[in-house]
């Protein structure tokens, strides 16, 4: 499972970086893609970090939406950088990633957020994902 780890962090990164460039998440993998092709030093982008990040961006809307309704106090654009991101690749991976079980995401985004974020920061995102975890049948649903 280290590989799904290093996935989901890497996956973390590009959303990250697309945000804080005002980039297209999908031009910013194809990026990481290239450059890691082109440069040893760079770690490669794995099969999985590719379908997080373009299922993400398959369904951006959806998920910013999503985040916006139930983060209680916390307008998308004024939440830190880094805690956006993670919610956005919790939810997708969450909602419309069915062989990852729900606790794995919630354990591993607490995870992100414990390794790149503040120390409130991980209750947040745990409170959050796991609102959406009980809402997850309605919001499917909503889907078709």
């Amino acid at each position: 499972m280290a590989a799904r780890n290093t996935a989901r962090k890497r996956a973390f990164q590009i959303l990250f970086e697309a945000d804080q460039r005002g980039a297209d998440v999908l031009t910013v993998l194809a990026d990481w893609i290239r450059l890691s092709r082109t440069d040893p030093r760079q770690p490669p982008v794995s099969e999985y970090t590719m379908q997080l990040v373009e299922g993400y961006a398959e369904h951006v809307a959806r998920i910013d939406e999503l985040i916006s309704q139930y983060a209680v106090g916390w307008a998308l654009d004024r939440m830190p950088v880094v805690d956006r991101n993670i919610l956005r690749l919790g939810a997708y991976e969450l909602i419309w990633v069915d062989e990852t079980p729900d606790a794995v995401v919630l354990d591993e985004m607490v995870r992100l957020a414990k390794e790149f974020s503040t120390d409130e920061s991980p209750s947040f995102v745990n409170g959050l994902l796991g609102r959406l975890k009980e809402l997850k049948p309605s919001l499917r649903r909503d889907q078709v």
